[in-house]
């Protein structure tokens, strides 16, 4: 099998754009280093088309919830946890780091309806103390944890 039929078949499109835009477009292209305007163009898109999938809530999709907040604030921590706790079966890992003037960067790496992590991510960007927040999806599923069909085993001893 050539290199060429194990790429993903791609399709050819036209696009005309004014010259002030595609000044714009080569000029990011160079600055961010895309091999091309094809891969620049595509990378939007992408977002995009994430971004309108948000309408559709009872799809599954994978994402994250970056959020920016102030630790000094009342309690905000013990609540951003006891979220996570709320939302266990949606929330898959987080990652925090402590900043400068006691500010920190929190990651959530999240699975679930759309609806569901869009509240989800509410509840959290929501939290007073919270300086900003988004979610962001991605068009993919993290593989399974547990074996399908049968619940995890919570309540067993170790070995």
């Amino acid at each position: 099998m050539s290199s060429r039929e194990t790429k993903e078949q791609v399709s050819r499109i036209s696009v005309s754009l004014p010259p002030g835009i595609l000044h714009e477009l080569d000029a990011m292209v160079a600055e961010k280093g895309y091999a091309s305007r094809s891969q620049a163009i595509q990378n939007i898109l992408h977002q995009e088309l994430m971004a309108s999938r948000k309408d559709c809530a009872e799809e599954l999709m994978a994402g994250v919830i970056i959020l920016f907040y102030n630790n000094a604030a009342t309690g905000l921590s013990q609540k951003l946890a006891e979220l996570q706790y709320e939302n266990l079966a949606e929330v898959i890992s987080s990652l925090h780091v402590n900043l400068v003037r006691r500010q920190t960067l929190e990651v959530l790496l999240v699975q679930g309806q759309v609806k569901k992590l869009q509240e989800i991510a509410d509840q959290f960007m929501t939290q007073s103390g919270v300086i900003s927040g988004k979610l962001h999806l991605i068009a993919s599923l993290i593989p399974p944890v547990h074996e399908k069909g049968r619940p995890p085993q919570l309540d067993a001893m170790p070995c």
